[in-house]
């Protein structure tokens, strides 16, 4: 009977996805030590048994868009149906049950000005069960986005990493450039967001050009940082069931530094620094209750200059990358 969570090999092939997650199945067996069909019989099973899925990301932070954290305290018997709602908007990218049920998470991604002042002064104060809004401004990312956190488990060393590497500058006619979206991306975005494998066939029925083109193009807004490819799956797979948002407050002086060393803890999957009461938001994942007690008082309580620390522990992730109801 197979396992329900994973081994090494599945840690190694989640590592490589999260450096280059359109390389080909050939590249990362070659990188790997193993055989082609044994990439592809793992990958078909973590899509299968970990809900692994693979798409574009276009990166706020890097384009000079405005993203918020959004917390959300609702009635009891709508926080869910609220949260389900919200995860079905494309201008959301995570978002979880917290405080037993009665708080919403929740990462804006506006793709347009127009869509903030939609949710935050339209929907959300005329949703009847919403009790409270409070919307943080995410300033700075200390990590997450590109940065994948199966990395921090360390399965592959510092030349299996660059050899998945990809080399932009290997594509004819590629130049980076500033991060910057073109009206005439979206048709090549709208398949990547779905399936950030789709091949170069897919990608010229939907946008009309040429695959030299569209390479070209896909490269220039990897290379520039505008969009990059990144990885979803259940935690629970890999051993972390257990995930809290901490809002932490800082002395001011201290804030980057803080950051900083969270970035390094093997714990945090994504750290920002915010607007509002607390200064730094951060996602963390353990294996067990234990785990998180004994981060908020060990490596996270001793970090100078953390004053205040809430943790709200994740009841569920209703979303991630990308939203797929589940029966409850």
């Amino acid at each position: 009977m197979e396992s329900s969570t994973a081994d090494a090999l599945d840690l190694r092939l989640l590592a490589a996805l999260e450096v280059d997650g359109r390389a080909s199945f050939s590249r990362i067996a070659a990188v790997l030590g193993v055989s082609d069909q044994t990439v592809a019989r793992r990958y078909r099973r973590l899509c299968e048994r970990a809900g692994l899925r693979t798409v574009a990301v276009r990166d706020a932070a890097r384009l000079g868009q405005d993203h918020w954290m959004l917390r959300l305290r609702c009635a009891p018997d709508g926080a869910a149906v609220i949260a389900d709602a919200l995860a079905r908007r494309p201008d959301t990218q995570w978002i979880g049950l917290a405080s037993g049920g009665t708080e919403i998470v929740c990462m804006t991604r506006p793709r347009h000005p127009d869509d903030h002042d939609d949710l935050l002064l339209g929907k959300l104060p005329r949703t009847p069960s919403v009790v409270e809004i409070r919307a943080q401004q995410l300033l700075h990312r200390y990590y997450g986005g590109p940065a994948g956190w199966t990395r921090k488990f360390r399965t592959l060393d510092d030349d299996e990493i660059a050899a998945l590497t990809p080399d932009f500058a290997q594509v004819p006619g590629t130049s980076a450039g500033p991060p910057r979206l073109q009206p005439e991306d979206e048709p090549l975005l709208a398949v990547l967001e779905r399936d950030g494998r789709a091949g170069y066939p897919e990608l010229q029925r939907a946008t009309g050009r040429s695959e030299s083109a569209v390479k070209r193009r896909l490269a220039a807004l990897r290379a520039s940082g505008a969009l990059y490819i990144d990885v979803e799956y259940r935690p629970e797979f890999v051993g972390r069931p257990v995930a809290a948002v901490l809002w932490i407050t800082t002395a001011p002086s201290v804030l980057h530094a803080v950051g900083e060393a969270l970035a390094t803890h093997d714990e945090v999957a994504y750290a920002s620094a915010t607007t509002g009461p607390s200064h730094i938001v951060a996602t963390a994942v353990f294996r067990d209750t234990a785990g998180l007690y004994a981060y908020l008082s060990g490596p996270l309580g001793r970090l100078e200059g953390v004053q205040h620390v809430e943790a709200s522990p994740l009841l569920r992730s209703v979303k991630q990358l990308t939203y797929r109801p589940t029966a409850r």
